[in-house]
């Protein structure tokens, strides 16, 4: 792995339970790891005795540049923790890095082809591949895509972003959540107490920045509240009625709410952000109709 290149987990209350950490090395990553974490977790020595490099931070400080978007006195969740990576990256002597939650527990790629093992059909279409020992290698390829573009960060895709296609649609989707490969020389803010990544990509595509996520490769994460600490107390408290809201404070004139079917669980309903990306964010248009 490049050496002006590093890796920050953020993390809180989990000192036992940082899945990402094990998951990067079954991945094939070879580079630097630094745990992320603030000043108000009571797990901060724990963490310290788990983990070889800790970077503890100011919440405080970090909350004088952070628009949370309300005044809650709520300070549980990732939103500062992100503002922070780029300052800490340059205090540890990295241009370039990656921040991750801690509950990840498997890299891959989606693949055409036949014959894959879980596949009931003999048809070509996309499976999903275990990445096996790839991933310094494929970060060294986004790396390069931020030093030869002007794309500002750029993400793994998640199972939500197939919902509706595969990859043979669009290689790149103009959105960034949950993993941010970033360049310290292109900093930007995340805003947004709840749905920080979602604001974040719909206020700053909104001024023309680009936020991709690559459809080829993805990450899994455990389910949305399996994981005890972090953000699963937050989310359970509120749902995600308030969570979605705040992407609508970002931009009222392009982000609605919607119903959507939680098929994962028992069917229920639960409300959702939509995006009119025709009146979100600047289109691009192919090269090909250059004239």
């Amino acid at each position: 792995m490049r050496d002006d290149f590093c890796v920050f987990i953020l993390t809180h209350g989990r000192p036992n339970d940082v899945h990402t950490y094990r998951t990067l090395q079954s991945h094939g990553y070879t580079g630097k790891v630094f745990i992320v974490i603030d000043d108000e977790d009571a797990t901060g020595d724990e963490y310290k005795r788990n983990f070889q490099d800790v970077l503890t931070f100011s919440k405080d400080e970090v909350a004088r540049y952070t628009d949370q978007y309300d005044n809650s006195l709520e300070r549980r969740g990732v939103l500062w923790a992100r503002n922070v990576c780029w300052k800490l990256a340059k205090e540890q002597g990295y241009r370039y890095f990656i921040q991750l939650d801690d509950d990840y527990v498997y890299w891959g790629y989606k693949r055409f082809g036949k014959g894959h093992r879980n596949s009931s059909t003999q048809l070509k279409e996309y499976h999903k591949w275990h990445m096996k020992n790839a991933l310094s290698t494929i970060l060294e390829a986004f790396i390069r895509l931020l030093e030869t573009t002007p794309v500002q960060t750029i993400a793994f895709a998640q199972g939500g972003d197939y919902i509706g296609g595969e990859p043979r649609r669009t290689r790149f989707k103009r959105k960034a959540m949950n993993s941010f490969v970033c360049d310290t020389e292109k900093p930007f803010l995340f805003r947004g107490r709840l749905n920080d990544d979602v604001n974040t990509y719909v206020a700053l595509g909104r001024t023309g920045d680009l936020f991709f996520t690559d459809m080829v490769v993805l990450l899994d994460q455990m389910p949305t509240g399996t994981n005890a600490g972090g953000m699963s107390e937050v989310y359970q408290k509120s749902g995600t009625y308030a969570k979605s809201f705040f992407t609508v404070m970002t931009s009222p004139s392009s982000v609605t709410i919607y119903e959507l079917d939680n098929k994962t669980n028992g069917g229920q309903k639960r409300l959702h952000h939509k995006i009119n990306w025709s009146k979100t964010v600047p289109l691009i248009i192919p090269e090909g109709l250059k004239k």
